[in-house]
């Protein structure tokens, strides 16, 4: 079972996190000195353009990638330095992944484009939507996999990139759920609409944090799907 912590308590703490590439002569700095902390219960969505550090900042979280400088705690544990067999260890008790599409489809565009050949072959919308219902159900047991070590963490990345807009509301409907019986999820989005499910918003640019701040309407995605036609009236 999860440990109980109490909410507040520091998940993530990175302080002044760095990380540069070297492409031959030249250094690229992905982040540019980061600073930020995550408390136990929080659901905080990070945002930014491509490039701006969101995705390399979720892979040292997620204890993929080492820094160049600067330190970062996971759940009370500095793991800037640790050698990469203690550093697995930790991440496999400490972290749950949700990767976007499941790891099994490409990003955003791609159930549209599974969809389209159906459309020309004249099969109905509910027939359609029956077969595209079928990702969901993936990406559900995707969260049962991040669940399994009861992890301090869940690492959700482009959790609904590949799923029509009623499904992804039933996956944050989920993720809400779980962050409401005391998960901690940090969660990258591109989309306004999902990021508005978290309680709160980290924005990244040019490897900086330019904005961090509580999302004070938070919308209610098991109360907008109720507020949907039934799936028999949409199809």
């Amino acid at each position: 079972m999860r440990t109980e912590r109490p909410r507040g308590t520091p998940i993530i703490q990175v302080t002044e996190l760095r990380k540069e590439y070297r492409m031959g002569t030249n250094v690229v700095p992905a982040l540019r000195g980061v600073s930020f902390a995550v408390g136990a219960g929080e659901f905080v969505a990070v945002m930014g353009p491509s490039g701006s550090g969101k995705s390399t900042c979720m892979n040292l979280i997620g204890c993929l990638d080492r820094p160049s400088g600067g330190n970062y705690e996971l759940d009370g544990v500095e793991v800037t330095r640790m050698d990469p067999v203690t550093l697995a260890d930790l991440r496999n008790r400490k972290l749950g992944f949700v990767f976007q599409g499941f790891n099994l489809l490409p990003r955003m565009d791609a159930l549209g484009n599974v969809m389209l050949p159906m459309v020309y072959a004249g099969i109905s919308g509910r027939a359609r939507r029956e077969r595209a219902v079928v990702g969901g159900q993936q990406q559900r047991v995707a969260i049962a996999r991040a669940l399994v070590n009861s992890p301090s963490l869940i690492l959700a990345d482009e959790p609904t990139g590949a799923l029509d807009s009623r499904t992804s509301l039933e996956i944050m409907a989920i993720l809400q759920r779980l962050n409401a019986d005391g998960a901690t999820i940090l969660l990258v989005t591109h989309e306004a609409e999902v990021a508005a499910h978290c309680s709160r918003r980290i924005v990244f640019r040019d490897g900086r944090v330019v904005s961090d701040e509580p999302i004070v309407e938070r919308v209610s995605a098991t109360a907008t799907l109720a507020s949907l036609p039934s799936e028999e009236a949409a199809a």
